[in-house]
């Protein structure tokens, strides 16, 4: 099989999406090239890395192979990062209260406030756990069925991640928001407070994201529904096991304060819609391949 993958020279399903999300991404860099910082600097590695993408593709050699199997987890992790700049260059204001103000006329209260009568130390470090174990569950799925089937499913599990990262960043580029956590600080009556490792949990995944407009959808929500997915792949004890990790997940996004329930609900949405249209869309970008 790897020796078959080593010559294949035919664009893959996720080599035709990658390429595609540059161009969009790019067509952003230049039209408001005078609002991004460093504009020629991000249109350039985006040049780069498509051209890097083709020569693998069109060239095969013995970087090849592992190369067109995990490039999506560089890739994703660059597109994500450069939302943070793209975002306030294309847009120049923010849905927070939007969002907040459709959240209060679904519950009659702010959710994240409402939850500091059930708050405790030992839930809030159980919750900020299940929250910063998103990306190693999500990438486990992975390397699992790596492990077990390096092949055709390890190749769709890779375009329906890849896929979802993907629309996440364009929900963020059209619903810009930096979550309750931010808009609704001044209303919070208590901190979260953890026992042993919640502080650097969290100051971590402050590092890492608070300058970020990554609230609509919950990409969290979206990304752990199509793991949970994915993990069909790997056996029952595998697929339940990811059942009942996905609500407690889903449940400390709004609990740790980093996402409106309406978020949650349009990460949800999402996943399920992805879910059932990724097969065709995928033989779609796989045909010739």
């Amino acid at each position: 099989m790897a020796e078959i993958l080593r010559e294949d020279d035919r664009f893959w399903a996720v080599d035709k999406l990658f390429l595609a999300y540059v161009v969009f991404s790019s067509v952003l860099v230049v039209g408001w090239w005078n609002q991004v910082p460093d504009a020629a600097g991000l249109f350039t590695v985006h040049l780069a890395g498509a051209a890097l993408l083709v020569f693998e593709v069109k060239c095969p050699n013995r970087t090849s192979w592992l190369f067109r199997n995990f490039y999506p987890l560089p890739y994703v992790a660059f597109c994500y990062k450069e939302m943070a700049v793209l975002i306030p260059a294309v847009r120049h204001t923010d849905a927070d209260q939007w969002l907040a103000n459709l959240d209060f006329r679904i519950w009659h209260a702010n959710p994240t406030v409402w939850l500091e009568r059930i708050q405790t130390p030992l839930l809030t470090e159980f919750v900020q756990t299940a929250y910063t174990l998103f990306i190693p569950a999500v990438l486990l799925v992975a390397l699992l069925i790596w492990i077990k089937r390096p092949s055709r499913e390890f190749q769709y599990y890779a375009f329906l991640i890849t896929l979802g990262f993907l629309v996440s960043y364009l929900g963020y580029l059209i619903v810009p928001a930096r979550g309750p956590r931010f808009l609704l600080k001044h209303l919070q009556h208590i901190p979260l407070q953890g026992l042993w490792l919640f502080k650097g949990m969290q100051g971590t995944l402050d590092r890492l994201e608070s300058a970020h407009y990554d609230c609509f959808p919950s990409g969290h929500t979206l990304l752990t529904i199509l793991a949970w997915w994915g993990s069909r792949f790997l056996g029952k004890k595998v697929f339940w096991a990811y059942l009942a990790y996905t609500p407690f997940l889903i449940f400390a996004t709004v609990y740790c304060r980093y996402h409106y329930t309406v978020d949650v609900l349009a990460g949800a949405g999402l996943g399920f819609v992805l879910i059932l249209a990724t097969p065709a869309i995928y033989r779609k970008l796989s045909q010739g391949a």
